[in-house]
């Protein structure tokens, strides 16, 4: 027996003294597989073919197994099943179009398997003949899109964005992936549309055409003009953006939901009881029983959406009622297996569910709250490189959403108050928040306190520097918008200065380990005009008088940290190295900071010695920031209210090459066309004819 034969398994013993006999399915491939044209002496051979149920595993294994010169004897055989594949895809009888829809999955997947450092030009050959592709592609692509359009089976779709997905997938790298340049030119963009925009559609297939959608628009995004990149920044129809929207809505949710159950499952009980018994010692284990696999896929599409589409930004503020999914779903998915955490579509009879149930008790949200959550969650744990990249595209969708006018009207409007329960990491010094405690407030709110937690959690050894800078960035960018429309915000903003002087102790404190990696003066500059903003232009945008006062409390009273980063830069600037610029640049934004300690630090020595105080309360040194203000005397500096937008080409072109790959991978691995999808699909077309 062959080594193809024992791998698939696909003998089949009539009794203990005979030998296996091969499925008649197995033998009409091996005629394939040989030299001769297999419909010379059996002219109905391709009709018998496409009703014979589909062995895919011997099919990509026989593929998988031939030979360079082999290649060349079978390869109009190999272009015939395609083109014969193509065909039956026209046909009335379902069962056919079932099984060359699985066939033509085998063959995109048994000929790149077989053939990985193969041209793509080559591949193309192999599979179709490169004088023949162009029409077999057009010809493939109609069809599909026929069928995706169509008012047939939806089994059928399921079946055709699997084909897809599939075909997307096949390649590490999506741009190697030479026959994608046929689905450039024969778009199904209208086709994704039209499912995303219909409500039965939208839940039955919603995930995987979003899922498609985000991989095409990935398709050497940098290198030529892609179709779908354009066609995707001008769409405007309201409902199909609506159902995108609720796509990576829905899947979000599910995936909230499962971290919040396992979190739940895991505080209770005898881990519960142990943890209390020894104190922290097990909290990093439970941390990492609670980082479960992220869905960068749903991540990817959102990203895609928010950047290239500005019509996008109002479906984020889309408003509707908090519902929680059944844990289970009530129509089986037999496509998907067993997956990880999140990186499954959320359940079909959520995804079908046009109109969300009306609850007094319960209070609205939108996909921005729903992404928030979500981003709390993954922004917890950045210790490996995949959950770094989700962190970090988190960050890159709330930049773009930070520099969007509309996102920023709406994130501020004092009007849309929202209680965002944000999931916080589980730390010794600090209780766990109690949801009934979270005040409903502007979004922005959350999206500060978001920044705030990262800032405070993540001081470590293995310090994630590109995460930090782009925390502080948003950071910026929404003051920025809050000083040119002088929107007072009712914010706790000590814990964020609060946060950011930390931040500088951190830096300072581990200064000779950090710089082997990383320039922290840029950083520190950040974090330093960050100060800078709030004391140059605080008075248009702190709710209150007293917030300006605390802002200058806060600075006195932590000013040997200012101090110390001061002696530390001048140093570093004085000396000769490849930081002394970068040094100088915090020397110089420090100014009104030494001003502010130097102007006030001995007018508070001055009234603690008058009075005979040893130590001043908190009311006492403001009541001297207060009286004292008219003699202090600051710089203006320029730009502070300047930030650079964001921009994906060139800076982030190289991390979005790696996340659709690792997407690419993931997909690749859960595009399944396993027995059980086969029955199912056969036994629907069973019994349609």
């Amino acid at each position: 027996m062959s080594q193809v034969e024992k791998k698939a398994g696909l003998l089949r013993r009539t009794s203990s003294s005979k030998k296996p006999l091969k499925e008649k399915v197995v033998l009409m491939y091996d005629e394939i597989f040989a030299k001769e044209d297999p419909a010379k002496n059996n002219p109905r051979f391709w009709d018998e073919l496409f009703l014979m149920k589909v062995n895919l595993e011997y099919l990509e294994s026989k593929l998988e197994s031939v030979d360079g010169e082999e290649v060349q004897r079978i390869q109009d055989n190999i272009n015939s099943l395609f083109h014969h594949c193509v065909q039956a895809l026209g046909e009335e009888h379902q069962i056919k179009v079932v099984n060359a829809l699985q066939t033509l999955c085998a063959l995109f997947r048994g000929v790149h398997q077989k053939n990985k450092s193969a041209s793509g030009f080559d591949i193309i050959n192999m599979l179709m003949g490169f004088d023949k592709a162009e029409q077999r592609m057009k010809d493939l692509m109609e069809r599909l899109d026929s069928l995706l359009c169509g008012d047939g089976s939806e089994s059928l779709k399921s079946l055709c964005l699997t084909l897809l997905l599939c075909l997307v997938t096949v390649t590490d790298n999506i741009s190697q992936n030479t026959i994608l340049e046929y689905v450039m030119i024969n778009s199904i963009f209208e086709a994704i549309l039209q499912i995303l925009s219909d409500v039965s559609s939208r839940g039955q297939h919603g995930y995987d055409a979003v899922v498609l959608l985000a991989l095409l628009v990935n398709y050497r995004k940098y290198e030529s003009v892609n179709p779908y990149i354009v066609k995707l920044s001008i769409v405007d129809d309201e409902p199909t953006l609506d159902g995108m929207g609720m796509v990576v809505h829905q899947a979000l949710t599910e995936y909230n939901r499962q971290y919040k159950d396992k979190e739940e499952e895991n505080q209770g009980g005898f881990f519960s009881t142990l943890t209390s018994m020894v104190g922290s010692m097990f909290i990093a284990d439970a941390d990492e029983k609670l980082s479960v696999q992220t869905n960068e896929a749903i991540l990817l599409a959102l990203y895609e959406a928010v950047h290239l589409n500005r019509n996008f930004i109002t479906v984020l503020a889309q408003s509707h009622p908090e519902i929680n999914i059944p844990t289970t779903p009530t129509t089986p998915t037999p496509t998907t297996p067993t997956t990880p955490l999140g990186t499954t579509p959320p359940s079909l009879d959520m995804m079908n569910n046009p109109e969300l149930p009306l609850d007094p008790n319960l209070q609205t949200g939108n996909l921005l709250i729903t992404f928030l959550k979500y981003a709390s969650i993954v922004m917890q744990d950045t210790k490996d490189e995949h959950r770094l990249n989700s962190a970090r595209l988190c960050l890159i969708i709330l930049t773009c959403i930070a520099e969007d006018q509309y996102a920023d009207a709406f994130l501020h409007d004092d009007n849309m108050n929202f209680r965002v329960n944000l999931h916080k990491m589980p730390m010794r010094h600090r209780k766990k928040a109690v949801d009934k405690n979270i005040p409903s407030r502007p979004l922005v709110c959350a999206v500060l306190d978001l920044m705030v937690e990262f800032i405070v959690t993540h001081m470590m050894k293995d310090f994630p520097m590109d995460l930090y800078l782009r925390c502080v960035q948003i950071i910026h960018k929404l003051l920025c918008y809050q000083k040119k429309c002088r929107i007072r915000l009712h914010y706790t903003w000590r814990e964020l200065w609060s946060a950011l002087i930390n931040l500088l102790k951190f830096l300072l404190s581990n200064e000779t380990t950090l710089l082997a990696k990383h320039n922290i003066f840029h950083l520190a500059l950040l974090v330093v005009n960050l100060f800078n903003m709030f004391i140059t232009y605080g008075d248009t945008f702190l709710p209150t008088s007293n917030s300006y006062d605390e802002l200058y409390y806060e600075i006195v009273r932590m000013h040997q940290v200012f101090d110390n980063l001061y002696c530390m830069v001048l140093r570093v600037s004085t000396n000769t190295g490849q930081w002394k610029e970068a040094a100088s640049k915090v020397t110089h934004a420090l100014v009104n900071v030494r001003a502010i300690i130097n102007h006030f630090n001995p007018k508070i020595e001055s009234y603690a010695a008058v009075n005979h105080i040893s130590q001043l309360s908190e009311e006492q040194v403001l009541e001297v920031v207060r009286s004292n203000y008219d003699t202090l005397t600051l710089k203006l500096q320029d730009g502070l209210d300047q930030f650079e937008r964001y921009s994906e080409q060139p800076k982030e072109a190289a991390f979005f090459k790696e996340l659709v790959r690792s997407i690419s991978l993931n997909v690749r691995k859960n595009v399944s066309l396993n027995t059980l999808s086969q029955d199912i699909l056969l036994k629907e077309f069973s019994t349609i004819s």
